[in-house]
């Protein structure tokens, strides 16, 4: 294994604290035939230890050494890595080397663990082989990635020969991309000692839009302008305003999990990270995706001047924005910024500016959205159908006189109409449900 990993070109920058190279050091050492057996078996339970902690995280399964090598490919971004994402492996002189590589990865992938474990007297590489994890919530593991490592996994082994290997592998990077941001659909700012980052959200609500019941017209704007942006049409910055509980966060969160195998990706930001867009924006400008620039609930006070920032980054600053980035933003005010009468009294005049002018630069925020998508309170009879196709969705055994009865005395105590007031209605009847 040493000679191997030792022969890595385009794959040379997998950190040398991996399991991979501190395995690749142990076989080193084996192969010398001076070791000591004793150090030699506590260097591999360590290793051993490493494996399974990211077999926990990743919900790893079945063989944890091929699921690990796995892993290791679709996540290591290098120059070639990053250069078939989304598009597929082209023709050029670079696939020479990265054959070699994956000639190399093959041999790693199925390498003969029997020899070691018989001279050290050992077993843990047959078990970690041959592994069943015990069952645990989604929750606790990012099932996502856990999902096509462990499906990328059973195709390479397969495999014949590192040809075979070279195009799995290649046509996953087109499929889904590499690295953080070809595994994970949604990220959040981590803003460390003045050094941004992106931290993916692990196990991303699942809601696609045909949850939401109702607002048809709404998710039919929002499904064309995504549509457009992740064809690489034209396409608006989306604000989507109203009644709070109407659906708009789960709306943008259905539209990437709608398109996430197109390469759509999400990334959540809250006021106080404005400052760090122009960071953010270019640590992804040049990336094969498309990302969605996501603020849930956007509004802003009277005294607070986020707004300006934001103005700029969105469309008007000197640098350009990327055709692969778009906000979408939601709220429950229709303008974003608080508007009081006096913004509307153009004859009062504060430190020499109309007041009118004043309510001008306020209001020009949201004129930055170009597609504008309005989510009112439903009537009732609307709440009534959400509350009855929700009901169904969740196998609920009432008479249908009763769950309307009993789903209106609930909206009454708990909001009005609305479909979060639906929905925690139908979570009421499921917890005292025999």
């Amino acid at each position: 294994m040493y000679q191997e990993v030792s022969n890595l070109l385009i794959f040379s920058n997998i950190k040398r604290d991996s399991i991979l190279y501190k395995m690749s050091d142990i076989f080193k050492d084996f192969s010398t035939k001076d070791y000591d057996k004793s150090e030699l078996t506590n260097r591999i339970y360590n290793e051993i230890r490493r494996l399974l902690e990211i077999s926990t995280d990743f919900g790893f399964d079945e063989n944890l050494w091929h699921n690990y090598i796995t892993y290791l490919l679709i996540s290591t971004e290098t120059p070639f890595s990053v250069t078939c994402e989304k598009v597929g492996a082209n023709e050029g002189s670079v696939n020479i080397l990265a054959k070699s590589d994956f000639e190399n990865f093959y041999k790693i992938f199925n390498y003969d663990f029997s020899e070691i474990e018989e001279k050290l007297s050992i077993k843990v590489f047959d078990i970690i082989s041959n592994y069943k994890a015990v069952k645990k919530s989604t929750l606790v593991y990012n099932a996502n990635v856990s999902e096509k490592v462990r499906n990328l996994s059973r195709q390479l082994e397969t495999a014949k020969s590192g040809e075979d290997f070279f195009k799995f592998v290649t046509e996953f990077y087109k499929a889904f991309g590499v690295g953080m941001y070809g595994l994970n659909k949604a990220f959040r700012i981590k803003d460390t000692n003045d050094e941004v980052s992106l931290i993916p959200i692990n196990n991303m609500d699942t809601v696609v839009l045909d949850d939401l019941v109702g607002y048809d017209i709404q998710k039919k704007k929002l499904i064309e302008n995504t549509e457009a942006f992740v064809k690489g049409r034209k396409a608006n910055n989306c604000l989507l305003y109203g009644d709070s509980g109407t659906g708009k966060s789960t709306s943008i969160k259905a539209i990437v999990n709608m398109y996430y195998n197109e390469g759509l990706r999400m990334i959540e930001i809250y006021k106080h990270q404005f400052k760090d867009l122009s960071s953010v924006i270019a640590m992804i400008k040049n990336r094969n995706y498309k990302f969605i620039i996501y603020m849930d609930d956007l509004s802003f006070e009277e005294f607070e001047i986020e707004y300006k920032f934001l103005k700029a980054v969105i469309e008007g600053g000197v640098e350009t924005r990327p055709d692969n980035i778009l906000i979408y933003a939601t709220s429950n005010r229709r303008h974003i910024i608080k508007e009081t009468w006096k913004d509307r009294n153009d004859v009062e005049i504060d430190n020499g500016i109309h007041k009118s002018d004043n309510m001008e630069e306020k209001l020009s925020l949201v004129n930055r959205f170009g597609c504008q998508i309005y989510f009112g309170k439903p009537a009732k009879k609307e709440f009534q159908d959400i509350v009855i196709e929700l009901a169904k969705k969740n196998d609920i055994k009432l008479e249908l006189d009763e769950l309307l009865l009993e789903a209106n005395k609930w909206e009454i105590a708990h909001g009005g109409f609305s479909g979060r007031t639906a929905q925690q209605f139908i979570n009421h009847c499921l917890s005292i449900a025999k």
